[in-house]
Formats: C-alpha cells, structure tokens, sequence
C-alpha cells in the first residue's frame, strides 16, 4: 500500500484585472503560505496572469482558488486550468519577468 500524497502540475491563466494590483506577489506569498508548492508566476499581456505550480493536489488546488480570487484590488474575469505531467524541475516558488 502505497501512502504517498499525489503530486500534481498546473498550469494556470486568469485574466481580469490583475497586473498593478500585486497579483503576482499575492500569488507567490499564497504559495508560501500553503507550504510544499513549487513554480512560478508572471505577468502575459496586459490583461493576464500565468503560473505553473507543482505540489500535493490539495495545496496546488488550494493555490488556484487564491488566484481565482485574487488580492483585493483584483478582478478575475476568467480563469483556465490544464493539468500538465509533474517533473520536479523547482527549488521553489517565485515571480518571474512578464512576458
């Protein structure tokens, strides 16, 4: 019997208004907060959010929630999610440059 807790990839974009409101920092601290999840998240466009976490399918469920919701200041008017092949490749979570 096999005890292991899943790990999952996510690949997610929410779109809305979501860059100048610390959206990517919001994201990046709920990360850190919910503990075990590894990734990155950066601005695309000008109306688009991107990140891709790794982690237990429960804190990784629970990170796309916090960006479903986004910080206050925040208006999500959509969001994607496409589960993607886990590889480990992450130290950590962080910010990364805007496409």
């Amino acid at each position: 019997m096999d005890d292991k807790p899943e790990l999952v990839r996510a690949h997610v974009w929410v779109k809305g208004r979501v860059q100048g409101v610390g959206f990517r920092a919001h994201v990046e601290y709920a990360a850190r907060t919910i503990g075990g999840v590894t990734g990155w998240v950066r601005n695309v466009g000008y109306d688009t959010v991107e990140a891709v976490a790794e982690g237990e399918r429960e804190n990784v469920e629970r990170l796309i929630e916090w960006m479903r919701e986004g910080p206050r200041a925040s208006r999500v008017d959509e969001s994607r999610v496409e589960w993607e092949e886990v590889t480990g490749e992450f130290r950590e979570f962080g910010v990364r440059r805007s496409l």
